[in-house]
């Protein structure tokens, strides 16, 4: 059966409430710092024009079915053609985002500052709370949780009768680490929320790639079926006025 822990007053003074100060103020410091890192780059006219094109071709997929045949096809062609159409990338071509990362300087340093700004903090933020708070129970939750969440709840403590609902000192800084989110929004703005996550899924990836961009948007736009819906707008208006009518 699990025990129930009275916690002192003193925890929560000097574990809790500093934990959760200092997580907010490291928060707020990394964003100007990476702020301050961020070098500013001008767009390449070529990515910029490229993705101008597939603005345009999916407006004209959206909007095919409202103009005639004739001007479809000849947009399509316009669009599609293998010979010099906007949306026709040749094989030789194609270069791969990854590639073109490791060409350019700037976009490789600029991805180093990024993850050094997450990671560099949060390892020794890390460091400071396993050394000085690790084995508190710092926290209560005011409902029961089953036994799945204590590895999330109880990191660092090893005692299988303590209430799921505790919560230790490692857990609550992990808890901050990804649950402040909305805390800096307020604070910073909601574009300039420190999300721990996103920039996580962030360094896996490379950007863009405009070639796979246009060869999708010439696949969508070769596979379209035109049907020009402005005939039947009198046979609609016909059906509505009828009903009206009856």
């Amino acid at each position: 059966m699990a025990e129930d822990l009275v916690l002192d007053t003193a925890i929560r003074d000097w574990v809790l409430i500093p934990l959760s100060v200092v997580m907010v103020l490291i928060g707020i410091l990394r964003y100007f710092v990476s702020k301050l890192m961020r070098s500013s780059q001008v767009p390449d006219p070529k990515i910029v024009k490229e993705g101008q094109v597939i603005v345009r071709a999916r407006n004209l997929r959206a909007g095919a079915n409202f103009i005639p045949p004739k001007s479809f096809r000849s947009r399509r062609v316009y669009f599609s053609n293998e010979e010099n159409g906007l949306l026709f990338v040749p094989k030789g071509q194609a270069q791969n985002a990854q590639a073109q990362m490791f060409s350019d300087p700037n976009m490789a340093m600029d991805m180093m500052k990024k993850n050094l700004s997450m990671i560099i903090p949060q390892t020794l933020t890390f460091a400071w709370v396993n050394f000085f708070f690790s084995g508190f129970v710092a926290a209560k939750i005011p409902f029961p949780l089953t036994q799945r969440f204590r590895s999330m709840l109880q990191n660092g403590i090893d005692l299988s009768t303590v209430d799921v609902s505790y919560v230790s000192s490692r857990s609550w800084y992990f808890l901050n680490l990804f649950g402040l989110r909305g805390l800096f929004s307020l604070i910073l703005g909601e574009e300039n929320a420190m999300d721990d996550t996103q920039r996580m899924m962030q360094m896996s990836g490379f950007g863009f790639d405009p070639a796979k961009s246009l060869s999708a948007e010439k696949d969508g736009l070769d596979i379209i079926q035109h049907e020009w819906a402005l005939p039947k707008f009198e046979h609609r208006a016909e059906e509505v006025l009828k009903k009206l009518i009856r």
